[in-house]
């Protein structure tokens, strides 16, 4: 090690040379100890981060192919009937309702055979319901929850009305053929004899059935759901009322099924009541 002494200069002073320099180094060694270790810090951060980012991409990626899975396997395991709304009864009959005109109009040309129930409302605005019979006699208990089913989809449901008209008839009663200079809309249809009137109540109820989503009478979906969730009319917010189903009887499962809740709310605006949860098979 070679020192630097200015011979013009006296000891004091070249060791007072030399003390300012150590503590310039002294000062820089500091800082950068410290940047260094505010590097590090920023650098564990950043790790962190990315290590989130990745790990949140890769749970979309997997929430997104679960996802698809759903739906594919919905696909290739769906019949005709999940397409529309339905139900199987307490009675394990299918009942299965129009979401629309055209599905109303197609229902019962296409669906409907000699046996079965049709069931509609006095009201404009209400879906056909048929009730499979399937060769089999058609039991009251099936009829009054598919009466209390074609009533909590119609209108009725978002004008909060608590009970609504609702007859059946025969499929052959259901005609398209209207009275001279009168032109019937897609979907609407002319009765024609006797109808058969039913008590009913709005009642409406969201389970699970072999992975499928079903909404119907609650003493239905009870019957044939491990829990589910009673739905109200009101105001809440759609996506609020498919979210708070979805966890109760659905968690874990993909999100895609949000979009099955969804699609089986009644319009008119929904609600749920304090107490959510409920467990089937307690009406048997």
């Amino acid at each position: 090690m070679r020192i630097h002494l200015e011979l013009q200069k006296s000891i004091d002073q070249n060791a007072g040379l030399y003390f300012e320099q150590a503590k310039k180094a002294k000062a820089k060694a500091e800082g950068a100890r410290t940047a260094l270790e505010d590097t590090k810090r920023k650098l564990k951060s950043a790790q962190k981060d990315l290590a989130k980012e990745q790990a949140a991409s890769h749970a979309a990626q997997q929430e997104q192919q679960r996802a698809s899975d759903h739906k594919e396997q919905a696909k290739a395991r769906a019949a005709w009937y999940h397409s529309y709304r339905w139900f199987l009864s307490s009675d394990g009959i299918l009942c299965v309702g129009g979401r629309d005109a055209t599905q109303n109009e197609v229902l019962i040309k296409k669906h409907t055979q000699p046996g079965d129930k049709v069931l509609h409302t006095d009201m404009a605005g209400s879906p056909f319901f048929i009730v499979k019979a399937e060769g089999n006699d058609i039991p009251e208990s099936t009829l009054q929850e598919a009466a209390n089913a074609t009533a909590s989809f119609s209108k009725a449901w978002g004008l909060g009305l608590s009970s609504t008209p609702v007859f059946w008839v025969k499929p052959e009663q259901v005609s398209k053929e209207a009275a001279s200079g009168e032109y019937l809309t897609r979907g609407a249809f002319v009765i024609k004899g006797k109808t058969n009137y039913l008590d009913n109540q709005m009642d409406l109820c969201i389970g699970v059935v072999d992975r499928f989503v079903m909404a119907g009478p609650e003493r239905a979906v009870a019957s044939h759901s491990p829990t589910y969730v009673r739905i109200l009319p009101g105001d809440q917010k759609t996506s609020a009322v498919a979210k708070a189903t979805y966890n109760i009887i659905l968690k874990g499962e993909p999100k895609s099924y949000l979009d099955d809740i969804i699609r089986a709310l009644p319009t008119g605006g929904c609600s749920l009541p304090k107490r959510l949860e409920h467990t089937g098979k307690q009406r048997q």
